[in-house]
């Protein structure tokens, strides 16, 4: 299962991706497992050298007991000092900013697919939705003469 952030490949252009392991309690992976994750609005922070997933929404598991339960709190991402330093050199003055762009499970895991994001321009996006229309109407007429 992998959950895509459909949101972030829209807003920027994804110019590098990096994987991180993210810190969960139990009942965060079930809610996660059964598909009830937002990371539309979340980004990646960095704070005193650790690598931190704001924003992003992980609501409370059903079965739980927990009412003090917070959906968007932040939590932490396994990284190497190194990927750090590097994220941290590649971000600071740039225009760049690190994006949540997908959560997937490996070797029953939850990972982090980080991306190093550029923000696209309103008329980068036009030229997008117009090249796609197009791609989709040659292949409807293909289509319909086979």
């Amino acid at each position: 299962m992998k959950i895509i952030n459909k949101k972030a490949l829209y807003n920027y252009h994804i110019l590098e991706h990096i994987e991180a392991g993210i810190v969960l309690s139990g009942a965060e992976v079930k809610s996660i497992r059964s598909g009830r994750v937002d990371l539309g609005e979340g980004y990646v922070k960095i704070l005193n050298g650790e690598a931190f997933l704001v924003n992003a929404n992980i609501p409370r598991y059903q079965q739980t007991s927990d009412k003090e339960y917070d959906a968007q709190k932040s939590r932490k991402l396994l990284l190497h000092k190194d990927q750090i330093n590097s994220l941290i050199g590649k971000t600071t003055g740039k225009g760049v900013t690190l994006v949540p762009v997908s959560l997937y499970e490996k070797n029953n895991r939850f990972k982090l697919e980080i991306g190093l994001g550029k923000s696209k321009k309103e008329f980068d996006r036009r030229k997008i939705i117009k090249e796609r229309d197009h791609i989709r109407r040659i292949e409807q007429e293909l289509r319909g003469k086979e």
